[in-house]
């Protein structure tokens, strides 16, 4: 009989084709897909060609988006995205998305049914782990592993330790899938899960929508982690009723399977929070940080610009206005987020409250464009990372928080709850 194991074992011994492992055995895996965006691709293709590989292992199972610095923000991004473009349409790439019909990347491919339960997944970006919140092992890796990955369609990987975090009860008013991760970072550390996938249960999961477990997954790299792993559920089901590409494979960890750490979280302590500059551990409760100014408001990006993010958010600028000194941004994750706000009216209250919103981009997050901060200037942020000069100028901050407190900072010009706008 196979040993007792965790998710993360299970699918990692699935994919090397082996009855069990164990952490910290090196094994080769057949992957189900590999992912590269406009900046990380290039690479990955130049490596791909230094092979001397002709073909791509599957056409069907390569995903290739521009979404970074899309629409084009300059001839050297054009360029990218051109090589980008090229290398699909000569290698018959089916899971290419343009401008029109794109998103960002870690909230398209679980929409539209591309990655589904239970597959491995490699992408050249780091927040790969996001999938981890469909019952999938995803996991960033540099360009070169992708390149390798188009050829062969393999991957070495190190079994990682798994920690496990059950949260249980109910989040308090305004606490959301952010504050959850957030807490959790500002409990272990940045790398309080170095190289370890980290699985969530508990009744506050459970209850949760796949979309915050989505989010809660996309930062499990900012602890640390090589992946964030949540077990398959009837949401799960639902959510990939009529869109999964593939038949969906559940895993769930064994009763008696070895973690390497078990954390129990009340969520009644897990308070609306901040992260402040310039480490996502850094947070601090809402309610300690309102004497914080700020000078423009992110509310989007793979960790929060999905639909549920955007109601949360319009439901705080509803019949409010942003304050004339800050810049508000909005950008829905994808193109049918982005179509939805319109059908829901989410859209005229955007901009009847003063926000500026864009077609799907990763732009700001990452200090490309679509809200670059300039010396000095502070911004609250719905992104993930909060490093020094992520969003612009060496100089400038910025604090990550969940939608509602970003769209009330942004009406009130400082980090604030949605209750202090009343």
């Amino acid at each position: 009989m196979p040993r007792p194991m965790t998710m993360a074992e299970k699918i990692l011994a699935r994919h090397a084709h082996l009855d069990e492992v164990v952490p910290g055995q090196l094994i080769e895996c057949d992957l189900d897909l590999v992912l590269s965006n406009d900046i990380t691709a290039p690479i990955a293709i130049k490596t791909f060609g230094e092979l001397g590989a002709d073909r791509v292992f599957d056409p069907t199972r390569i995903c290739l988006v521009p979404d970074h610095y899309a629409p084009n923000k300059d001839i050297k991004s054009a360029e990218q995205t051109k090589c980008v473009r090229d290398f699909a349409r000569a290698q018959g790439i089916t899971h290419y998305w343009e401008v029109g019909c794109m998103g960002i990347e870690h909230a398209l491919l679980p929409e539209q049914g591309v990655v589904v339960p239970g597959d491995l997944i490699i992408g050249a970006d780091s927040h790969t782990c996001t999938y981890g919140g469909i019952g999938a092992f995803a996991t960033g890796v540099g360009s070169t592993d992708a390149g390798v990955g188009y050829a062969t369609g393999r991957a070495w990987f190190k079994v990682p330790r798994t920690l496990r975090f059950v949260i249980d009860g109910e989040l308090p008013r305004y606490s959301s899938a952010k504050d959850v991760i957030l807490h959790i970072i500002g409990k272990i550390g940045v790398d309080g899960a170095l190289y370890a996938a980290m699985e969530f249960a508990g009744s506050t999961v459970e209850a949760m929508s796949v979309e915050g477990r989505l989010t809660i997954a996309n930062m499990a790299i900012e602890a640390g982690g090589k992946a964030g792993l949540f077990e398959v559920d009837d949401k799960t089901r639902a959510y990939y009723a009529g869109t999964a590409e593939r038949p969906i494979v559940e895993y769930h960890p064994d009763p008696d399977a070895e973690y390497a750490q078990v954390y129990h979280i009340d969520a009644a302590d897990i308070v609306p929070c901040v992260s402040w500059p310039h480490l996502p551990s850094n947070t601090r409760p809402v309610a300690e940080s309102r004497d914080v100014d700020i000078d423009q408001a992110v509310i989007g990006s793979c960790t929060n610009g999905r639909i549920e993010d955007m109601r949360a958010a319009a439901d705080v600028l509803r019949g409010r206005r942003v304050d004339p000194w800050v810049r508000c941004i909005v950008i829905p994750a994808t193109q049918a987020v982005w179509k939805q706000c319109v059908d829901e009216g989410l859209m005229d209250v955007f901009i009847d409250a003063g926000c500026a919103v864009s077609t799907p981009t990763c732009g700001p997050c990452l200090g490309g464009y679509m809200g670059v901060l300039a010396d000095g200037e502070r911004c609250i942020s719905t992104t993930n990372r909060n490093f020094v000069g992520r969003m612009g100028a060496k100089t400038s901050e910025v604090y990550l928080a969940n939608p509602a407190v970003a769209a009330a900072s942004a009406v009130a010009g400082h980090i604030a709850l949605p209750s202090d706008l009343d």
